[in-house]
């Protein structure tokens, strides 16, 4: 690995390490920043949605504008622009400030991720390219373990406010690195944007989210409500001809006719909503009511990346061989049995045998689904095509968390209480079936693997 690959490669993890941290982060932060701004469950709704809304919204465009202006230029605007957004998070005044600074900082996100994976394949090639973006995703993947502890012994020690305010130090180093490197060379033919496409799609997002979290103050039949879901709706619709038509698109549907892509995308949907509708209640849950400090909630949600760290190589390599539908089907059923045994949590809350086993039980079930879900989804569609199907996926996932957080207020009444979180657990395990019906009924083994395995004696 030559210096300039090491420094590449240095600048696209931490770039990247930023945004998955304050995706990470925030979920235990919840109930301290409702004491200190008030607000309640809709604010600790909104702090969420309102990074996720610009990051799903404007994922695909940061792609097209990558291509178009440059790795470098654009990776150096979303690390300035986080890194200016996390500040006016932390100095957040109110809860109606810190939501718009959270807005903005997830469109400021939105454009480190694909920056960061284009500028490692604008860099590596063949073999290095491969054990590059492993590295790649070895190193972001422990933001999912600091991103929990992190914010706790924060939270419990300081203030809330600095789990945004340590951004700065990782980007500062980021784009002292980029001053260092050597020119990156980039694509001759710049795609054209598709600014209509990304203006369509953050309002068929953001309309119908706005709608869903602001019902329980406002009512259905508010105009507060109502119109920002129809103009959330229409959009969304005219979004999807629109992108069906437009020679460039955002959002190429074409790659939904594959039908492991298509139902694969269909699953990703179901299993991450529920994911971040899971997550989102336990760490509130065990706060709220159960009376965990903020370190503690981060270490009560650490177990299932410590079980997929250690099984899911193993199972992304029995899904090589035997392909990925038996996977992707019982991983999810396995997930949503673990939250559906948490729903018999009590007042009286005991972690040890009323949430951990259910936290186990789902984090065995992500170590099958995650890898085979990925690969059977980016191996169905054409390698030229991965970067846009590896967009699209993200885009999938981070939209249906968005979607899933919003109902939270409905399916819980306005209270995460004990009955409440029973409710959204069950919620979360009903998603979690579906995730692995929809991948019984439409992933299809590839033909190669399936007859790998019947011609093989000894199996794996």
């Amino acid at each position: 690995m030559t210096r300039q690959q090491r420094l590449v490669l240095m600048i696209a993890i931490l770039a990247s390490f930023v945004a998955f941290l304050d995706g990470s982060v925030v979920n235990v932060a919840l109930p301290a920043i409702t004491r200190d701004l008030g607000g309640g469950l809709a604010v600790q709704q909104w702090v969420v949605d309102a990074y996720l809304i610009t990051l799903g919204a404007l994922i695909l465009l940061a792609g097209s504008l990558s291509d178009a202006f440059g790795r470098i230029r654009i990776l150096r605007i979303g690390l300035i622009g986080f890194g200016v957004t996390s500040l006016l998070c932390a100095f957040a005044p109110t809860a109606e400030v810190l939501i718009v600074a959270r807005l903005l900082q997830g469109g400021s996100a939105a454009l480190l991720v694909p920056s960061s994976l284009a500028l490692i394949i604008s860099c590596f090639s063949g073999v290095g390219q491969s054990k590059a973006i492993g590295t790649w995703t070895a190193w972001t993947g422990t933001a999912m373990i600091a991103g929990p502890l992190l914010g706790g012994v924060l939270v419990d020690t300081l203030s809330w406010r600095l789990i945004f305010g340590i951004n700065v130090i990782p980007i500062v180093i980021t784009v002292w690195l980029m001053s260092r490197i050597e020119p990156v060379p980039e694509r001759e033919d710049r795609p054209k944007i598709d600014a209509l496409g990304a203006v369509l799609g953050a309002v068929g997002l953001g309309g119908p989210v706005f709608a869903l979290i602001e019902q329980e103050r406002y009512g259905w039949g508010s105009p507060v409500t109502l119109v920002p879901l129809i103009v959330g709706v229409v959009s969304f619709a005219a979004f999807i001809w629109w992108e069906g038509h437009h020679k460039q698109p955002m959002l190429p549907l074409s790659l939904f006719r594959v039908r492991n892509f298509g139902f694969g995308n269909i699953a990703t949907a179901f299993i991450y909503g529920a994911l971040s509708l899971g997550f989102f209640a336990i760490a509130v849950f065990v706060q709220q009511t159960a009376g965990f400090s903020a370190t503690a909630a981060g270490i009560a949600t650490l177990p299932p990346t410590l079980v997929m760290l250690a099984l899911s190589s193993w199972f992304g390599k029995l899904a090589g061989v035997h392909g990925p539908r038996l996977f992707m089907t019982f991983g999810p059923i396995v997930a949503g049995a673990g939250f559906l045994f948490m729903a018999t949590a009590q007042s009286d809350v005991n972690y040890w045998t009323q949430l951990l086993p259910g936290i186990l039980l789902v984090g065995i079930g992500l170590s099958a689904t995650v890898a085979p879900l990925t690969s059977g989804i980016l191996g169905s569609i054409d390698p030229a095509q991965a970067g846009i199907g590896s967009a699209t996926n993200n885009a999938v996932s981070r939209v249906a968390g968005l979607v899933s957080i919003a109902f939270v207020g409905v399916i819980t009444g306005g209270s995460l209480d004990v009955g409440g979180f029973g409710r959204v657990v069950t919620t979360t395990a009903v998603l979690m079936f579906v995730g692995g019906i929809v991948s019984f009924i439409g992933i299809r083994n590839p033909r190669a693997q399936t007859a790998s395995v019947a011609t093989s004696p000894t199996g794996p």
